[in-house]
């Protein structure tokens, strides 16, 4: 069944073998919200990542968690009212950490990518040329040096955001855009033989960001964020995280990935 709107997961942790103690309270329902991103998550085949880690942490909490797709801005909305408890993938920032705790899981880099067209072969040549636009997904922060490119070009009127990645893509294949920020999870898109033969990848000297799931703090009271928290840290320390990883990246880059 596609992921389309919501799909509520339940479990009994009977047989999970957690101390009760340890374990969320279970006595609401709780909100987690998805966002279609490339290999986090699809709503097109209702697979990825995200989905993966997010039926393995409920199944681990024993709670009900109703799960829903939305837009990236609107969950950072939602999770600073209080309004959803939990998203995925998330990176935090000092705005973000006033209203929103993480248990991190993986951690990667940012890449720019730019048409062959423009020449373009460092950073600085992409944010001294004034025609030159960078596309953006609308809510999305990235690492230290991304994050000033965007800031930059926005104040210079540079900047065109959208809702995810297939739009980015298409205003980049008409020139509309000349760049976009990219992560690992991108790569497949980048297969297809237009993109990749118009295309050119610059990396940020940034180091990898980690990425958690997102906890409200004004839904789940600190307490409860540590038990949560607990419950990611045991599916790194088992390799749960990594096997999940490791369907959609070779070994090798699945473990750089979530070893950190």
């Amino acid at each position: 069944m596609m992921l389309r709107y919501f799909l509520a997961l339940s479990v009994a942790i009977g047989t999970l073998g957690f101390a009760n103690a340890a374990a969320p309270d279970c006595s609401r329902p709780y909100t987690l919200a998805l966002h279609d991103h490339g290999l986090l998550y699809s709503a097109d085949t209702d697979t990825g990542i995200d989905k993966d880690v997010a039926v393995e942490l409920i199944r681990r909490s024993g709670c009900k968690v109703t799960v829903s797709l939305m837009p990236r801005a609107r969950i950072w909305q939602l999770i600073e009212s209080g309004a959803l408890d939990f998203s995925l993938s998330g990176i935090t920032d000092a705005e973000r950490d006033k209203y929103a705790a993480f248990a991190w899981y993986f951690s990667d880099k940012y890449y720019l990518l730019v048409r062959k067209d423009t020449a373009v072969r460092h950073l600085a040549d992409f944010e001294r040329n004034e025609k030159f636009r960078l596309g953006v997904i609308r809510g999305f922060r990235y690492s230290e040096t991304a994050n000033h490119l965007v800031d930059k070009l926005q104040e210079a009127n540079r900047v065109s955001k959208a809702g995810g990645l297939d739009p980015l893509y298409q205003t980049l294949m008409l020139n509309l855009i000349q760049g976009m920020i990219i992560e690992p999870f991108d790569y497949p898109t980048l297969e297809e033989k237009r993109i990749r033969e118009a295309t050119v990848i610059i990396e940020f000297a940034d180091p990898p960001v980690p990425h958690g799931l997102i906890m409200s703090k004004k839904a789940l009271a600190q307490a409860e964020q540590e038990k949560w928290r607990s419950l990611v840290d045991g599916m790194r320390a088992d390799g749960s995280m990594r096997r999940i990883f490791e369907k959609y990246f070779k070994p090798e880059l699945a473990a750089t990935m979530v070893d950190f």
